[in-house]
């Protein structure tokens, strides 16, 4: 990877004449070392056609190890300051490849759908405090994305990696699980940003699948909110309200072949969406 990769002196002086100063409500920690920049884009297994998407490429750390890597990158950036400088700092940075740049400036989280090409894989430092949901609505949106790796804080990861079972599974590992199979893939200390955060951080590595057939989107969602909204309690309790009466949930759970005492952290996304088979055909 050439040597065009943004280090500590570069990140601030880009950040000085674009009178930036980070904030914590949008979740600005730009990365400032080189070699875990290389490290991210190593891990991310990407491929020489890949067509990236980075949401929240900041002052464009990430951006140009991307660059160095793949066919082309369209960044989401929210702030518009940072979204009008970052093709001019690529350009100065690693010259001609600024044309294989689209900058979008967007929330992420609200976005439907992704304009230019289809990318094939998600590689981004996401913003702490909207972490899950902008994964979420990336992936929804995004039907094109083969896999992906994303930076989250250290806590947030093991959420998203979990599988049923575990202590820390829930609604993020439920509901990602629906779009991709998840797996922690390496730790990233808080001494590589600035400003320096009062976490870590971790990466978490996903390959796309096929979401289960027998449901909507939708309808297993609205069971996994459900189901988690009372957590610890038996699914015959937890899904009383959604189904209409525990009688109900109990029957319904008998018919997707689940038994109405177990609990939520313990089924998976083919569970959940066999729930919600039987539910919205008691509702048609």
């Amino acid at each position: 990877m050439p040597d065009a990769l943004l280090g500590p002196v570069e990140i601030r002086a880009i950040a000085s004449e674009l009178g930036l100063t980070p904030t914590k409500r949008l979740g600005q920690n730009f990365v400032h070392d080189p070699n875990t920049v290389r490290r991210i884009v190593r891990t991310a297994a990407l491929r020489r056609d890949d067509v990236v998407l980075e949401v929240g490429p900041g002052v464009g750390s990430l951006t140009l190890g991307l660059l160095a890597a793949v066919a082309s990158v369209t960044a989401i950036e929210i702030d518009r300051r940072l979204a009008t400088a970052l093709p001019s700092t690529v350009d100065r940075q690693m010259p001609g490849a600024a044309q294989r740049l689209t900058t979008v400036c967007a929330n992420a989280a609200l976005l439907s759908e992704i304009p230019g090409p289809q990318p094939t894989a998600l590689v981004a430092n996401l913003p702490y405090n909207v972490a899950v949901a902008v994964l979420l609505q990336v992936l929804r949106a995004t039907p094109t994305l083969r896999r992906g790796l994303v930076m989250v804080q250290s806590e947030v990861a093991d959420r998203l990696a979990a599988e049923p079972g575990s202590r820390v599974y829930g609604v993020p590992s439920a509901k990602l699980a629906w779009y991709a199979h998840a797996r922690r893939a390496g730790s990233v200390p808080r001494t590589v940003f600035w400003p320096m955060p009062n976490v870590d951080s971790k990466l978490v590595a996903f390959v796309a699948c096929d979401p289960p057939r027998q449901a909507k989107r939708a309808d297993t969602f609205a069971v996994i909110d459900a189901a988690f909204g009372r957590r610890r309690k038996m699914m015959r309790s937890a899904l009383a309200e959604l189904a209409g009466s525990a009688d109900h949930a109990a029957s319904a759970l008998r018919t997707a072949g689940i038994d109405p005492t177990r609990r939520a952290e313990s089924l998976g996304i083919g569970e959940f969406a066999a729930i919600a088979a039987v539910l919205a055909s008691t509702h048609d």
